[in-house]
């Protein structure tokens, strides 16, 4: 399959054992995720299902944005779920290959009981592992990008959140009027030489666009400040940076934003020229 047959949103690429291994959110909206499996990043396999709703699941609707990461012998996902009885958040599986099957390693969601959350993706910051993830708009109007410690087998969290940003903190929003909600959306974080990134989404002016943060100090408790220059600006969003097998960074991001047209798309990006990006 080509990617641009592929309905896919917030796509994810494991690069593992020379394979790649892409997982997102099914772009018809059901209850479970695939995976897609190429060699060459254009080639990709038929979708294989790695994890499915079942009776005694504790949710049943809103199954989005899986990430996957090899932890010791064992593969880990990340993933976002909500029920009628809880609010959306982000629960641990895990599986013994990337093709899977996964299944449930944290006890629920680790994101804050009371909220609405998705999208919680990981970081190892001196060793200590980090979930990044969105309180939603929904829930606050303003939405935030806040951080949690998790427990080093990544079963619980074991810190109170700390919120990075605001939505609202974007330079985009300084002259927007009439926006219904303010949205943070598929953060990444990743390590540039000193410098710690975190690529967001949001909608600002009715446009879908990606959006870099970064720390002060280069650690998950510095302070964080939004590029004024949007990365992607042409509705696309909930990206993610990966590295080939032959030492080449690409960027993959869905869009267009708009239900069941959903495409993965993939660019070249230079993460170094990102340290002087997007102030000028």
């Amino acid at each position: 399959m080509d990617l641009k047959n592929i309905n896919l949103r917030d796509p994810y690429i494991l690069p593992h054992n020379g394979r790649y291994y892409m997982y997102g959110t099914r772009g018809f909206g059901s209850d479970g995720f695939d995976v897609y499996v190429s060699e060459d990043l254009e080639n990709w396999s038929e979708p294989s299902p790695v994890f499915e709703y079942y009776d005694g699941f504790w949710a049943d609707r809103d199954f989005w944005a899986p990430e996957v990461y090899k932890c010791g012998d064992k593969f880990v996902m990340f993933a976002s779920f909500k029920s009628d009885k809880r609010p959306r958040g982000t629960q641990v599986l895990i599986a013994d290959s990337p093709e899977g099957p996964f299944k449930e390693y944290s006890r629920g969601a680790v994101t804050p009981v009371e909220w609405e959350c998705l999208d919680g993706t990981l970081y190892i910051d001196n060793g200590e592992p980090y979930m990044i993830f969105c309180h939603e708009w929904l829930q606050i109007e303003n939405g935030t990008v806040c951080s949690i410690k998790l427990s080093d087998d990544l079963k619980e969290a074991v810190s109170e959140p700390r919120i990075l940003w605001r939505a609202k903190d974007a330079d985009c929003f300084k002259n927007a009027n009439g926006e219904e909600g303010y949205i943070t959306d598929g953060p990444f974080v990743i390590k540039v030489d000193n410098e710690l990134l975190c690529f967001w989404s949001t909608i600002c002016g009715g446009k879908y666009m990606e959006l870099i943060s970064r720390s002060d100090n280069g650690r998950m408790d510095g302070k964080w400040s939004i590029d004024k220059k949007a990365l992607i600006d042409n509705d696309g969003g909930h990206g993610m940076v990966f590295k080939t097998f032959t030492n080449e960074y690409k960027f993959i991001y869905h869009s267009p934003n708009t239900p069941t047209k959903e495409r993965p798309c993939m660019i070249d990006i230079e993460l170094f020229d990102l340290k002087e990006n997007c102030n000028k």
